[in-house]
């Protein structure tokens, strides 16, 4: 009799119930994917306006033994116009022809700039614009001399000078295309903005993939090395004290690496649809060229020995990442 009463009672909450208790496995498995990652960090760069010297075009002019050289626009008097009108042999002779091709280079010259604002192809100029890359890399956990060649680049790179940072780009890129038969997720793409805006958008990326650490157990920013203290803390002596450690944070199954780049000009990756457009994004990623390349950012997850991302983890925090 009881228990029939207790079915009636319960029977119209039976919904809420169920919605209880799939929103408290929900949270349980939550606080297991956000559970403690570490991650590595290297990363340097400046968001200055690049400048470029521009010398004047030097000439020939004749101006006693052997002549003289004199930008245009002065020094040259009357032997610069001279020759088009029949002295120094007319503008028939090689003389006149070569004042009259350099002049009109000169003109053209001046236009373009005039006409681009005073940028030029690859941007140059008050405000040009800027590539914003991010390319994002899921592989297999099998991956170990992976990271461990990313310590290594991110302990010994100079990440203070324009050659040191495009070395690190290269080395992550290739380091990646050595690896394929681990890659399975990749994601990314490249934003268009201006440089007076390209910081901003370069450090919004940066902060959401560094928000996915618990704690950044090994960077080099700026020649600024910091290696965690912390680094072995799921150590297996801490394995020991809990035997349900690895129950609970799962199996490791996935190493995360991201590339950040800001690129003057457009330099655009391809959009990741495969294998093939991975391994021409990290060859673009790798052959960018020192002048363009303003700021760079190599994140991985995770770092520390001993800890691991599993496929929640990835679910969780990844949600953009496809199979490749």
């Amino acid at each position: 009799m009881m228990h029939k009463t207790l079915k009636k009672v319960i029977k119209p909450f039976r919904v809420l119930i169920a919605l209880c208790l799939v929103l408290l496995l929900s949270l349980s498995n939550a606080d297991t994917a956000l559970a403690a990652r570490s991650g590595g960090r290297i990363g340097g760069g400046s968001f200055r306006a690049p400048s470029r010297t521009y010398s004047t075009p030097r000439t020939y002019a004749p101006g006693g033994r052997g002549g003289y050289y004199a930008p245009y626009g002065g020094g040259f008097g009357f032997p610069f116009l001279l020759p088009f009108w029949g002295i120094g042999g007319g503008f028939g002779s090689l003389f006149g022809i070569l004042i009259f091709f350099a002049i009109a280079n000169f003109l053209f010259q001046s236009f373009r700039r005039a006409a681009s604002n005073g940028s030029d192809d690859i941007g140059y100029g008050a405000n040009p614009e800027v590539s914003v890359t991010r390319l994002q890399v899921g592989l297999l956990a099998q991956a170990r001399d992976l990271q461990k060649e990313l310590d290594r680049i991110a302990t010994t790179a100079d990440t203070d000078t324009a050659e040191g940072r495009v070395q690190v780009l290269q080395e992550t890129s290739l380091a990646l295309l050595r690896h394929p038969e681990y890659c399975v997720y990749a994601g990314g793409g490249t934003e268009q903005v201006r440089l007076n805006s390209a910081e901003a958008e370069f450090n919004r990326l940066s902060l959401i993939e560094r928000s996915k650490f618990s704690e950044e157990t090994l960077s080099n920013v700026n020649n600024q090395l910091n290696i965690s203290s912390q680094k072995d803390k799921l150590s297996a002596a801490d394995e020991t004290d809990n035997p349900t450690a690895l129950i609970d944070r799962g199996p490791g199954e996935y190493i995360i690496v991201t590339l950040l780049a800001a690129t003057l000009g457009k330099y655009p990756i391809p959009k990741i649809n495969g294998s093939e457009d991975l391994n021409q994004a990290l060859r673009q990623m790798g052959g960018i060229p020192s002048d363009r390349l303003l700021a760079i950012e190599v994140l991985w997850t995770p770092q520390a020995e001993g800890d691991t991302l599993t496929k929640d983890d990835l679910m969780a925090e990844y949600t953009d990442l496809r199979l490749v």
